[in-house]
This record gives structure tokens, C-alpha cells and sequence, in this order.
């Protein structure tokens, strides 16, 4: 069974969400932007849209397209324009000429991969829905060009109606129904009608569809879609308990800002921002009340959906009142399946433990069930955990053995997920204590060691204890944090950037703790921090992963094999500050002969462009009463800045600042630039631009803001 509660997102939400579904205003605006935003990437020469190199699914914007043809709304201009009509004629007949002698297309990448040839589920089920909505008005020749090319993958499509329930073939039957709807081919429909009676049947109790063992939420929302426009279609009511099931799941693995949980996710890690929902959560009262909660912030004039999207809901979309997601406020509990895991909200705080354990599958599809825990803060957002992976074992939550064992060699493209080394970095067996009400319990093996973990409030703070008793084994827990902008900053006062070189710290440099970016952490002794621990990438082939997706690391070692470890999370909260503060923005400002000054509001702070070593730009400080101060400045920090030496009223202070990180950080982290005794009256400061990082674009700057505190 599924027990309900959670996990409002509205409560970090301004706007409020309507209590009716649809927002039809939302939809016709969002499907017209999509409209005049495809119309100038399309090729009149040969009816394919987007950019080189081409692949099919760029002809998937036929689908909205369709709709603004037939959409008779006020705000559309686009219902039955003829210009508009030609071009989606020749997008299909563009697939059409693609397509090989099976009617399929070559799985190209937009980085030129090739996976071999594939009846694009995703394409054609947009090209049928176009199809429904134009095929009648196109000319002749294009209208038999359309139906050769779709009854040709069709029929192809037709063999997939045997093959085991899984998102494709779930995804292939809607269209199929479609199709067999608008070819008049009732065994289509039945074949279709078959499919999405066993994907009803194979649904988990719980609401989702497993590939393996648990959720695999993301491709979930798949199964959801694709039963929704089959819904729409057909009306086949033995779809709606499903439906019903799968809304509720779903709005029960929200975080409070609507993103979504990856701890119990069996194939994705955490993405921030928040899924929207589709077709299928419409067709129910608590659908839509999860679709209503998450458009909320798209709603203010101006704002907008991806335009497929809409074009979906307003074709096949149904409508009524909402059941919003059963807020649990400052308190909550949901239970995923007999107690499989668990989302709890104790505010500020939130988690989620995983009672989920297997043994790990040798495909790269399939993540080890290692990281048990993800642990979400109402202002810093998701802090630790955020999924699961491969030929990591830094990301388990516990490890038996010697981590370094288990690693992904650069460039293998085809690596053993399950060698046999002295490691184990998966749990055998698994099962959550919820006897007290305030905090969750894990507990189960790994490898034959008998391990805990218990999240419990205090107060404002979290506190995480692990516990292991294997004696004599080398026993480590691993607590995996989310880059986010900001530096790292130990006691000492050192302020490390988390770039692309390794970072390792050891038990003296974290025995007072330290602080992320907002995120303060005190640890046990002996423990140790480690930057960066990369993902393996499933969706690519030799698995290698970039610093947005790694993590960092702290490690707890059991010496003893026993024992309990506690890492206690909590807001740092800096004190405020007392002095002089200038927005960079706002002071008057130079800079050498060829260089641009420009006022960025979206980052708060003043940019020096088109530099070169030597470049300099001077800010002029009002009139300040005399006095000794501390000279600190806020830096934007950047793949293309440079690095800078300032001067203040002429005078070298402080060691040189590199402006280069990896991505874009505009948090602004006070840099410390000495102290000193000012005259009274006006200053210059002068940032000089001496060098450039190996890795960064170009040199550039961006200040935020000047602070001067008073000694």
C-alpha cells in the first residue's frame, strides 16, 4: 500500500495554482510562442527543422504545429494558415524520405553519435497526432507521401505489441491505437489495446512501473503519458485506477520546491527544477491537482511551457477540478510501497530513505542500489545524496572493503558492473524502522556487516548517524554532497574553489568542520572530504561525466569496524555584516581604451568585457570617513574571467584573485584584500587583469560589490 501525506511545493510558491484544470490562457500562449519560435528553424528546401546534424525527433514539433493549424482560439494566429499548412506538409514528407525500407530512422545524437536504427517511438507518435489533425486539408500528393511513410513504420511498429512492457513499447502502442484509429486497421487498435492492458497490469501497487526493482521516476512519467493520450483515444476505463495510482505516487516523491527525489530512482540521479507533469495526470482529480501544483509558477503573463506539452494538453487533455497533493506543512510522512521508503518533512528539513536492495545488474542502464539517502533543506535545496550510479562506491552510502578497488577506467566502453574484488558497496538486505514518528531508521547488510543509519531533527539542525558492526572489516560510511555555487571553507579560514582539480582533505583540516555554500557540516573525528567523485554516465557510451553531476565526499571510517559516526547538517548563517557596503553597479566606474563596461542585473554586478592582459577597470569610492577598514570584494566567478591583482588608491593589496570556475557562480564570496588606514574622502579602486587560468575562456571581470569593515 501507499500511506499519503506531503509534501506541498505550493508553500514555496508565490503564485497561486488554480483550483480548476486547465489553464487554457497558459496553454494557447505557450503553444503560439512554440509556434513563431520553430517557424524560423525550419528549412523550406527540405522541410526539416532545427539545427545540423539533422535527427528525426526534430521533426516532433509537427505535432504542436498541428494543433495551432486547428486550434480555433482568439489568441492564435495560426488556425488555419496556409503558410503554416505547407510547412507542416513538407515536415512530413521530410520523414518520410528518411525513413529506410522497414520504416525506421537512424538514432543520430545532436553530437553526431549513431545508436542504429529505431521506429522513433517519441517522432512517431507525434507525426500520427499531426496527421489526425492536418491529413485531411493536405494536398494530395503530400497527404499520399504522409500515409506511405506512416503506414509503412506502422506496420513495423506492430511487431513491438508482443514484446515485454517497458516504456518504448508502451509509448509505441499509443501511437498504434492512433494509427489504427486514422487507417481505419482495427487489429492495430486491439494489438495497441493488448499492450496497455499488460502495462496496467504490471504497474506496482505502489503507482510506478519498475525496470528492475522501485521507481525509475523519470521514465515513469513515460508510462503515464502515454496511457493518458491512449485514455484520451480510447476511453478504455481500465486505465484510470492506474492513472489515479501513478498521480498519487507521484505527488508523494516531491521535494518541497517540486523537484523530485532520486534516492529510490533505479536509472536517473536528481536534476533540479521541477517536471510538470503530462496528459495523463489530467484524466484524474489528483492528477490534476499535481499539474496545477506544479505549473504554478508558469502561470504570471509572459511566462510559458514547453509548447509540445500544451499542444498535448489542449488535444488530449481532460478537465476538472483539482485534489492538490495532501500538504503536510511543517510535518509529513510518506510511505513509498510495504515500506519500501520513505519521504519525511520535518522543517526546514526533508529526506528520504531507501529500503530498496539488490544485487546490481551488468548494464549501464540500471544504477547500483547504493546511496540510501538524499537530504533536501527549504533554502538550500537538495544538499546530500541525489541518486544512484555505477563503479562508484564513493557514492554508497556504506562500503565493506577497499573503495579504491572499484573504479571506471577512461574510456571503457564496455566495463564489468560486477567484478569480483574484495568490495562490497550495496546493501543484500534492507528495511526501514518508522516507529517514531520525528525519525526514520534504515537498516540491513552490506556485504556481511550488519549496518544502521538514522536521520532525526534537531531542532533546526539535522543529525545523521551511521552505524556499522563488523569488526576486523574496513567499514566506511560516505555521505555525497551536491556541487552548488560557492566555495568550500574550513575553519581556519581557508575558502577552496571546487574546480576540475582533485581536492582532498584530511581529519586535521576538517576537525572544526566546515561550510559549503550555506550548508554548515560537523563531523566525527577522523573524517575526510574528497573532490570530485564523478557519476558514471549511463547515456554515454564510455561513461565519463562532467563536475555538474559529481560530488562531494565525506568520508567516515569505523577503524574499529564498530561503532556509531554523526554528521550534524545545519544553515550557516553568516552574522551581518558591519561597514560600509557599495554596489559595483551603482559606483562610477573606467576602464582601459577598448574595453566594455556593462551593468548585469541578472547577475547583480559590473562586467568589464573585450579585455586583454593589462586591462584595467577603476572604480571611484564616495567620500568615507577616516578610520582603519577591512577591504573585502564580491567576485562573480566564471568559465571565461580572468585573473585579477586590485589596487587600492594605487597601491597593490591582497594576493591575486582568479575569476575561473567551472559553469557561473554569482553567489559572491567575500575575498579578503587586506586592512587599511583611510584618509577621509574619496578612494579609487583598480582591478587589473595579470593572467589567465589554464582552462578559462577568455579574461574578463565581474564585481558585485565593494565592502569596507570599520576596525
Amino acid at each position: 500500500m501507499m500511506l499519503g501525506l506531503l509534501l506541498g511545493p505550493l508553500a514555496a510558491c508565490s503564485v497561486q495554482a488554480p483550483a480548476d484544470w486547465p489553464p487554457r490562457e497558459l496553454l494557447v500562449r505557450s503553444l503560439v510562442a512554440g509556434v513563431d519560435a520553430a517557424l524560423p528553424i525550419y528549412h523550406p528546401q527540405t522541410g526539416r527543422f532545427g539545427s545540423e546534424p539533422w535527427i528525426c525527433g526534430d521533426q516532433n514539433v509537427l505535432f504542436p504545429l498541428a494543433v495551432a493549424w486547428s486550434l480555433q482560439d482568439p489568441a492564435n494566429p495560426h488556425y488555419h494558415s496556409d503558410r503554416l499548412l505547407q510547412v507542416i506538409a513538407k515536415g512530413g514528407e521530410a520523414l518520410t524520405q528518411d525513413q529506410d525500407p522497414q520504416g525506421r530512422w537512424t538514432f543520430r545524437k545532436k553530437d553526431g553519435s549513431t545508436w542504429g536504427q529505431i521506429y522513433m517511438p517519441w517522432t512517431y507518435s507525434r507525426w500520427i497526432r499531426a496527421y489526425q489533425l492536418v491529413g485531411e486539408a493536405l494536398p494530395a500528393a503530400s497527404r499520399e507521401v504522409w500515409e506511405r511513410g506512416l503506414r509503412l513504420g506502422f506496420r513495423g511498429i506492430l511487431a513491438y505489441m508482443d514484446d515485454p512492457v517497458h516504456n518504448i513499447p508502451c509509448h509505441h502502442a499509443m501511437g498504434l491505437y492512433l494509427a489504427g484509429q486514422a487507417f481505419a486497421e482495427p487489429t492495430w487498435c486491439e494489438a495497441a489495446r493488448g499492450m496497455m492492458q499488460r502495462v496496467v497490469a504490471t504497474q506496482d501497487p505502489a503507482g510506478f512501473w519498475s525496470e528492475h526493482l522501485g521507481p525509475v521516476i523519470g521514465y515513469n512519467e513515460v508510462y503515464v503519458d502515454a496511457l493518458g493520450i491512449y485514455y484520451a483515444a480510447s476511453r478504455d476505463a481500465a486505465v484510470l485506477p492506474a492513472l489515479e495510482r501513478a498521480a498519487r505516487f507521484h505527488s508523494n516523491v516531491l521535494w518541497p520546491d517540486g523537484s523530485t527525489v532520486a534516492a529510490i530512482d533505479e536509472r536517473q540521479i536528481y536534476h533540479a527544477g521541477r517536471e510538470i507533469g503530462n496528459v495523463g495526470f489530467s484524466w484524474t482529480a489528483a492528477g490534476r491537482g499535481y499539474l496545477a501544483q506544479q505549473t504554478a509558477p508558469y502561470l504570471p503573463p509572459g511566462k510559458v511551457v514547453n509548447a509540445d506539452w500544451a499542444a498535448a494538453m489542449l488535444r488530449f487533455g481532460g478537465a476538472g477540478s483539482g485534489q492538490p497533493p495532501a500538504a503536510a506543512g511543517d510535518r509529513g510522512r510518506a510511505v513509498i510501497g510495504s515500506d519500501q521508503a520513505v519521504v519525511q518533512r520535518h522543517r526546514p528539513w526533508a529526506w528520504c530513505l531507501s529500503g530498496y536492495a539488490c544485487e546490481p545488474l551488468n548494464s549501464r542502464w540500471i544504477q547500483d542500489r547504493q546511496n540510501l539517502l538524499d537530504v533536501y533543506h527549504d533554502d538550500l535545496g537538495l544538499v546530500a545524496g541525489g541518486g544512484n550510479t555505477k563503479l562508484q562506491p564513493y557514492w554508497s552510502t556504506f562500503t565493506v572493503g577497499d573503495p579504491e578497488l572499484l573504479a571506471h577506467r577512461s574510456g571503457d566502453t564496455a566495463p564489468n558492473f560486477r567484478p569480483a574484488i574484495g568490495l562490497a558497496w550495496y546493501p543484500t538486505t534492507a528495511r526501514l524502522d518508522l516507529a517514531d514518528a520525528a525519525s526514520t531508521t534504515w537498516a540491513g547488510a552490506v556485504g556481511g556487516v550488519s549496518c544502521g543509519l538514522t536521520v532525526a531533527p534537531r531542532d533546526d539542525s539535522l543529525a545523521v548517524t551511521w552505524r556499522a558492526a563488523g569488526a576486523g572489516r574496513r567499514v566506511e560510511a560516505h555521505l555525497p554532497l551536491l556541487p552548488r555555487k560557492g566555495r568550500l571553507q574550513l575553519a581556519d579560514g581557508r575558502a577552496l574553489r571546487l574546480d576540475d582539480a582533485d581536492l582532498r582533505l584530511g581529519p586535521a583540516d576538517l576537525a572544526a568542520g566546515f561550510t559549503y555554500a550555506g550548508l554548515r557540516v560537523t563531523v566525527p573525528p577522523g573524517a575526510s572530504l574528497r573532490w570530485p567523485v564523478r557519476q558514471h554516465d549511463p547515456y554515454k557510451k564510455d561513461g565519463s561525466s562532467g563536475l555538474t553531476t559529481a560530488r562531494l565526499v565525506l568520508t567516515l571510517p569505523f577503524d574499529d569496524g564498530q561503532g556509531e559516526r554523526t554528521v550534524v547538517l545545519s544553515r550557516a548563517v553568516e552574522p551581518p555584516f558591519v561597514g560600509l557596503t557599495f554596489e559595483a553597479r551603482e559606483l562610477p566606474a573606467s576602464s582601459s581604451p577598448g574595453t566594455v563596461i556593462k551593468k548585469l542585473d541578472d547577475l547583480g554586478s559590473l562586467f568589464l568585457g573585450a579585455t586583454q592582459i593589462g586591462s584595467q577597470l577603476h572604480l571611484d569610492l564616495p567620500a568615507i570617513p577616516a578610520g582603519r577598514y577591512e577591504l573585502l570584494l564580491e567576485f562573480v566567478q566564471a568559465y571565461s574571467y580572468g585573473v585579477v591583482e586590485v589596487a587600492l588608491d594605487g597601491q597593490r593589496c591582497g594576493e591575486r584573485f582568479d575569476g575561473y570556475t567551472v559553469g557561473v557562480d554569482e553567489t559572491g564570496v567575500p575575498v579578503a584584500f587586506g586592512t587599511h588606514d583611510l584618509t577621509g574622502g574619496p578612494h579609487r579602486l583598480t582591478l587589473t587583469i595579470v593572467d589567465r587560468h589554464p582552462q578559462a575562456s577568455n579574461t574578463l571581470i565581474s564585481l558585485k560589490r565593494v565592502l569596507l569593515r570599520r576596525w
